[in-house]
């Protein structure tokens, strides 16, 4: 496989610029080692996972790779901040966890103080126990944060997640492009971290528009839902999602009240596909009502009611391949980009 060489690559020593994230009840450990096998890299979204739980299965993970000795273990897990804030005894156990089993990254999200989980990381207990200091992404939603972020918190990663993109993000981010375009005009050429492009991304020829834009690489979050690796959504959604345009979704809160799930920072919402959970809740139906609906429909298996998280790419989206063949389909898609556009200099 030919390697594309970006800062993002040569940080992980990997070949494909592309991340597979950390989306919570969507991921395992075996998602995420499938992504990094690729020739990419994979997170393991642990926001709901027990401490013990987490334990288990890195270590798990770890003993399929049998000749990794004391190497970091090649992929990353992703916390939800704001859900850290809510139970301290549980986030350091958690985070823990992470560098007792020796993690090559660990991403934060969604937070109001992002950089207490940032320090704990690099000066807890278990950091000087491990190895090796994992990797700090920190996934942003505005210019601000994502500054704030490299030059402030000094991560060692940029996630710029723009509004197309699906799950969880900033209710008023610009777009993926605007976004990415903006932030690379405001950090100095060199010693910034790698920017990661987050956002409406389908295929390789659009991560190939990134990389020359400038960004070190790209994450694909809905395409790796697409997967047989992935426990969530159930098999009756992802039909839904091969149905699905950009059209389809819409930016709201409403999924989290069917769920029953609260605490999001202000300025943060989901975007999904847009069913009558969202036209209930626009029409003034009570939250209890959307969970009691919702939970009904989770029984009966109808997606009417589901909870179905996408991004706006997923109109470019077609099949359900294992996540190691979309990411060796990505790579070949980027490096075939790569040489067409370098005809363009020809004369």
């Amino acid at each position: 496989m030919e390697p594309v060489n970006t800062s993002f690559t040569r940080l992980l020593g990997i070949t494909v610029p592309v991340v597979s994230p950390p989306m919570a009840l969507a991921t395992t450990t075996h998602h995420a080692a499938e992504a990094t096998r690729g020739g990419g890299f994979g997170f393991l979204g642990a926001a709901f996972t027990p401490p013990e739980k987490l334990r288990e299965d890195l270590a798990s993970l770890r003993k399929t790779y049998p000749d990794l000795g004391d190497k970091p273990l090649p992929v990353g897990v992703g916390l939800i901040a704001w859900m850290l804030d809510a139970d301290e005894e549980a986030a350091k156990a958690k985070i823990d966890a992470i560098l007792d089993n020796n993690v090559k990254a660990f991403w934060l999200a969604f937070g109001t103080d992002i950089h207490r989980w940032i320090q704990y990381a690099r000066t807890s207990p278990g950091t000087a126990r491990s190895q090796h200091k994992p990797l700090i992404f920190v996934q942003a939603t505005s210019v601000d944060e994502a500054l704030l972020a490299a030059n402030e918190w000094k991560a060692d990663v940029i996630v710029a997640q723009g509004t197309e993109a699906g799950g969880h993000g900033g209710a008023h981010a610009p777009s993926t492009f605007t976004f990415v375009s903006e932030l690379l005009a405001a950090l100095p050429p060199n010693n910034a971290p790698p920017i990661l492009a987050a956002g409406g991304l389908a295929n390789g020829t659009q991560a190939a528009a990134y990389l020359t834009l400038g960004a070190a690489g790209v994450v694909l979050g809905t395409r790796f839902t697409l997967t047989p690796e992935c426990p969530w959504p159930p098999a009756e959604h992802k039909p839904v999602l091969l149905a699905a345009n950009s059209g389809s979704t819409v930016r709201t809160l409403a999924m989290d009240y069917a769920l029953g799930l609260y605490g999001w920072p202000e300025g943060l919402n989901g975007r999904g596909i847009r069913n009558k959970i969202y036209e209930d809740l626009e029409g003034g139906v009570s939250h209890e009502t959307l969970r009691e609906r919702f939970a009904k429909a989770a029984e009966e298996g109808s997606t009417e009611y589901a909870v179905i998280f996408s991004g706006q790419g997923v109109t470019l989206m077609h099949e359900i391949k294992p996540v190691k063949e979309v990411m060796e389909e990505l790579h070949a898609d980027i490096v075939r980009q790569l040489r067409r556009s370098q005809g363009l200099l020809q004369v």
